[in-house]
C-alpha cells in the first residue's frame, strides 16, 4: 500500500532558503576565520626565522618585516612570503644575542634588502602580487598552489597552464603540481630523466629563468612538453630566486605566441618569489626517518577496535611544533579522517586534514604536548557512511602524549550517551533539576543541579518529600507543606513557588510534582523538578520598580507643568483679541510646546508708555520649568521698568544683561528684541541681544531687518548694543516672534527664516484671523519649543 502524498505548505520553501541562507554565512564566516589564523600563521613563522637568525626578540622581528615592506612598497604578508622563501639558517659565525636576548640589531643575518635604486613594480602588478600573497595561505599541496598561480596568471598574462617541478636524488624532475593539464600528460611528464635539451633542467643549472618565445627556434632545441608540443606556443621557467642550486622551477604555458614583455617577466619573477617559501616547504627534505615502529605497536594498533592514530611532532626553525607525522594509524581512523585519500601513514597531518588546523582539536594537541594533561574536545557531529546509507554521529577526540608522541582516538558516543548529554544541558540551562521520591520506601533521588540549587551538600543526600517545606523560609511553609500533603494523599499534582535562604541570599525556587498511582489509585511515587527562578524575579520585581518610579515621576513633572502653566498664565496675560496701541494694530499669540511636558520662557509686552510712544518686547530664556518662568517674569517686568522710567534701549538690555550675570543662575542666558515706535514720525527704534530679526511686509515683498550689534543676554560681562532706525509706511506689516516659530532641528535656521518670508509673502491678509492662518503654515503637527509672536500692522490712510 503506497503512502499518500502530502503536498509540502507553503512556508515550506522560505524556511529551507533561510536555513541556506544562515549556512552559507556560516560557512563564509568560517572561510573568514579560517584565512585569518592562516596569515597570522605565515606571520609568525616569518617572525620566527627573523629572530633565529638575528636574535632579536619577537617585537622587533616584527618591526623588521613591516619597515623592509614599507622601504620595497610591498605589504606585510608579501614580505613575510618573501622572507621564508629567501632567509637561509643561520651559520656560525653570525652575531650572537646579548645578555637579554638581543643583538641590537633586528636585521643582523637578514639578506640585504632590495637595493634603493631597483625599479619598483608598476602599479597593477603590486596589487596583482597583494592579491596572490593573500591567496597563498589557503594553499595545503603543490596541487592547490598550482591551481592558485593559473587562476592568478590566466587573465593578466594569458597562462593556460602551470607546471612544478622539483629536482630529485639523481638530478631528474619530479611533477609536484600542475593546472590546466589533463592528468593523461601529467602522468607522462610525472618523472623527467636528467637528459640534455629540457628546459626546465636548463633553468635549474643555471639558475635564472629560461624564456621560451620562438617556437621554431626552441623546438629544434629542446625536448617541449605537450602532445602535440605545438600547444603551447611560448613558455616560461622560472627556478626558485636565492639559491646557489635551486631545487624548485614553476613553468607557465600560453598558447598564444610571442615574448613576454618585461611587465610579465617583472610579474613572473615577483610571483616565483613570493610563492619560494611555500614552495621549499612543499619540497623540504624529509624529516629525518624516526625509528621503526617496534611490531607491538603497529600490532596494536592493527588491534585497536576505535578511530585512533600515532602523531610525532615536527618542529619548525624557531622550536615550535608546526606540523604533526601520522606513524600509524587504525583500519577505522580512514573513515573519520577522511583527507585526500590514501594512506595516511608517515604523512603530514596538515596534508591528511588541513582543516583540523582551525579546530580546537589541533590547539588541544599542542598543549598536550605541551604538558597541559589529556585533552579531551566537547562532542561534535559528524556524517558517516554506515551499511551504505549517510547518518550523523556523534564523537569526541581524546589527546594523550605516550613520552613525546600523541595518541589521538576519536569516542563515538551512543544514543544514551546522546541523551544524557541533553539532559545535563537541559537542566543546566533551564536552571533546574529532576527529583524522584518513593512514596512506599521513603527513598529519594535528585539530580546534581538540585542539590546546586537547594544549596545543599550532595554527601548529606536528599530529603524526603515531606521534609521539603522545612527547607523554605517560614513565610512559605505552609503553603508548600499543604500542596505536598495534597500531592502524597490525594494525588494531586503541585505547581507551587517558594523561597529557601541559604549563602547566595534569599532564592525564588519553583517545584512542579505529580504522582504515579498503583492499581488502586494510591500515590506510590512522586516524580518532578525544582527550578530557580531567582533571576527571573529580580527582573521582575526590577521591572515593577521601574514602572513605578516612571509613573511617580511622569506625576511629579505633570503637577509641576501644570503649576509652571498657572503661574506664566498669571504673570503673561494674552488679550483676546487685536489692541490698538499708537495708531499701530496689533495681534499677539502664544502657543506652548507640545513635545515634552515643559513649559518655557518665552515672553512678550505690547504697552503704551507715558508720552504716547508704544513698547514692544520679544524675548527667549534658554531652559523650561520654574526657573526658566522665575527668569522670564524678571526681565519682563525690569525691561518695561526701565523704559517707563526713560531709560534707552541699549541701556536697558545692558543693565538687563548686568542683572542676568547677578542672578541665582549665573549660567542662565536669554535673547530678546527691544522696539519703540513714535508714531508722530512713523520711527521703529529698535535693539537686540542675540534675537531673530523682525521681519517686515511692505507692498507684498518681504524683507528682514538689518540686525544690530547685540550679544545674547549672560553672555559676557562686556556687552557691546546698539539700535538701529526704520520709518514705518502706511500698510506695512513688522512681526516680532521667537525661535520656535522657525527652528526645526536639525536644518539650519536660515531654512526656517526663508520659509517664513515664504509664509507672509503668501498670508499677506490683514483681515481677522490671517495670523492663525499664518501660523498653521508655519508649525508642525508636535511642537518641539514655545511659540511668542506679536503682528503689527501699520493702518493704510484712507
Amino acid at each position: 500500500m503506497r503512502e499518500p502524498i502530502v503536498p509540502v505548505g507553503p512556508g515550506a520553501a522560505p524556511d529551507l532558503v533561510e536555513m541556506a541562507r544562515v549556512v552559507a554565512r556560516q560557512r563564509a564566516e568560517m572561510d573568514r576565520l579560517r584565512e585569518q589564523a592562516a596569515t597570522s600563521a605565515v606571520v609568525e613563522r616569518a617572525k620566527g626565522v627573523v629572530m633565529a637568525l638575528s636574535g632579536c626578540s619577537a617585537d622587533a622581528a616584527g618591526e623588521t618585516l613591516l619597515q623592509r615592506a614599507k622601504a620595497a612598497r610591498r605589504t606585510l604578508l608579501e614580505e613575510c612570503w618573501i622572507t621564508l622563501g629567501e632567509l637561509a639558517p643561520a651559520h656560525s659565525g653570525e652575531p650572537s644575542a646579548g645578555p637579554d636576548g638581543e643583538t641590537g640589531d633586528a636585521t643582523a643575518g637578514l639578506p640585504a634588502a632590495d637595493p634603493p635604486a631597483a625599479r619598483p613594480a608598476p602599479e597593477d602588478v603590486a596589487a596583482a602580487l597583494s592579491r596572490l600573497a593573500r591567496t597563498l595561505v589557503r594553499t595545503g599541496t603543490p596541487q592547490e598552489l598550482a591551481r592558485c598561480l593559473l587562476e592568478h596568471l590566466g587573465q593578466d598574462l594569458a597562462a593556460d597552464s602551470v607546471m612544478i617541478y622539483a629536482r630529485r636524488t639523481g638530478g631528474g624532475l619530479e611533477l609536484l603540481g600542475h593546472a590546466g593539464i589533463d592528468e593523461r600528460l601529467a602522468t607522462r611528464w610525472r618523472q623527467v630523466p636528467p637528459f640534455s635539451g629540457v628546459a626546465a633542467l636548463d633553468a635549474l643549472e643555471s639558475g635564472e629563468p629560461l624564456w621560451l618565445e620562438d617556437f621554431a627556434r626552441d623546438s629544434a632545441r629542446y625536448l617541449l612538453i605537450g602532445d602535440p608540443p605545438g600547444r603551447w606556443r611560448s613558455r616560461a621557467w622560472l627556478p626558485l630566486p636565492g639559491e646557489e642550486s635551486p631545487g624548485v622551477c614553476v613553468g607557465v604555458l600560453r598558447e598564444r605566441s610571442g615574448p613576454f614583455t618585461p611587465r610579465d617577466r617583472a610579474h613572473l619573477r615577483g610571483v616565483v618569489r613570493l610563492c619560494a617559501g611555500r614552495l621549499r616547504t612543499f619540497t623540504a627534505p624529509s624529516e629525518p626517518a624516526a625509528d621503526p615502529l617496534p611490531d607491538a605497536v603497529r600490532a596494536l594498533f592493527a588491534a585497536l577496535p576505535v578511530p585512533a592514530m600515532l602523531l610525532t611532532p615536527l618542529r619548525g626553525p624557531s622550536g615550535g611544533t608546526e606540523d604533526f607525522r601520522v606513524d600509524a594509524v587504525t583500519a577505522q581512523a580512514a573513515d573519520v579522517l577522511g583527507g585526500t585519500g590514501g594512506d595516511p601513514v608517515g604523512r603530514r597531518l596538515r596534508e591528511v586534514r588541513p582543516d583540523l588546523v582551525d579546530t580546537p582539536v589541533w590547539r588541544g594537541c599542542l598543549d598536550t604536548l605541551a604538558g597541559g594533561g589529556t585533552y579531551e574536545s566537547e562532542p561534535f557531529a559528524h556524517q558517516e557512511v554506515v551499511n551504505g546509507a549517510t547518518e550523523l554521529a556523534t564523537y569526541s577526540v581524546r589527546v594523550t602524549r605516550p613520552a613525546d608522541a600523541l595518541v589521538v582516538t576519536w569516542v563515538r558516543h551512543a544514543s544514551s550517551d546522546r541523551q544524557e548529554q541533553r539532559l545535563a544541558d537541559l537542566q543546566r540551562l533551564g536552571n533546574l533539576g529532576w527529583a524522584n521520591w518513593s512514596l512506599t520506601t521513603s527513598e529519594a533521588s535528585w539530580s546534581s543541579q538540585v542539590f546546586a540549587i537547594l544549596g545543599r551538600d550532595p554527601a548529606d543526600g536528599p530529603v524526603r518529600l515531606d521534609d521539603l517545606p522545612a527547607l523554605a523560609v517560614p513565610e512559605d511553609r505552609s503553603a508548600l507543606s499543604h500542596a505536598v500533603d495534597a500531592l502524597i494523599h490525594e494525588g494531586l499534582p503541585l505547581d507551587t513557588p517558594f523561597r529557601v535562604r541559604g549563602t547566595r541570599g534569599v532564592r525564588h525556587l519553583r517545584l512542579a510534582a505529580e504522582a504515579v498511582a498503583d492499581l488502586h489509585g494510591t500515590p506510590v511515587e512522586v516524580h518532578g523538578f525544582v527550578q530557580d527562578l531567582t533571576a527571573r524575579r529580580r527582573a521582575e520585581l526590577a521591572l515593577v520598580e521601574t514602572e513605578q518610579a516612571i509613573v511617580t515621576q511622569h506625576d511629579v513633572l505633570q503637577a509641576e507643568r501644570s503649576l509652571v502653566a498657572r503661574l506664566q498664565n498669571a504673570l503673561l496675560p494674552l488679550p483676546e483679541r487685536a489692541v490698538d496701541l499708537a495708531g499701530l494694530r496689533v495681534e499677539v499669540a502664544y502657543l506652548p510646546a507640545q513635545a515634552g511636558i515643559h513649559v518655557g520662557g518665552d515672553w512678550f509686552s505690547a504697552i503704551e508708555l507715558p508720552d504716547g510712544d508704544a513698547l514692544f518686547v520679544v524675548g527667549d530664556v534658554a531652559g523650561h520649568g520654574v526657573d526658566a518662568v522665575a527668569t522670564m517674569a524678571q526681565l519682563r517686568f525690569t525691561a518695561k521698568g526701565m523704559v517707563i522710567t526713560g531709560s534707552s534701549l541699549t541701556g536697558a538690555l545692558a543693565r538687563l544683561n548686568t542683572l542676568l550675570l547677578h542672578s541665582r543662575d549665573s549660567h542662565g542666558t536669554a535673547t530678546m528684541v527691544l522696539a519703540r515706535y513714535r508714531p508722530a514720525q512713523r520711527r521703529l527704534l529698535w535693539a537686540q541681544a542675540g534675537h531673530t530679526p523682525p521681519l517686515l511686509l511692505r507692498d507684498g515683498e518681504v524683507t528682514y531687518l538689518r540686525r544690530p550689534s547685540g550679544i545674547l543676554l549672560g553672555g559676557t560681562t562686556t556687552p557691546r548694543f546698539e539700535e538701529a532706525e526704520c520709518r514705518l509706511e502706511p500698510g506695512d506689516r513688522i512681526l516680532l516672534y521667537t525661535d520656535g516659530l522657525v527652528e526645526r532641528p536639525p536644518e539650519n535656521i536660515d531654512v526656517g527664516l526663508g520659509r517664513l518670508a515664504e509664509a507672509v509673502a503668501a498670508h499677506p491678509g490683514d483681515g481677522a484671523g490671517s495670523l492663525g492662518a499664518l501660523l498653521e503654515a508655519m508649525l508642525e503637527d508636535e511642537r518641539r519649543d514655545d511659540v511668542c509672536v506679536l503682528d503689527i500692522r501699520v493702518p493704510k490712510e484712507r
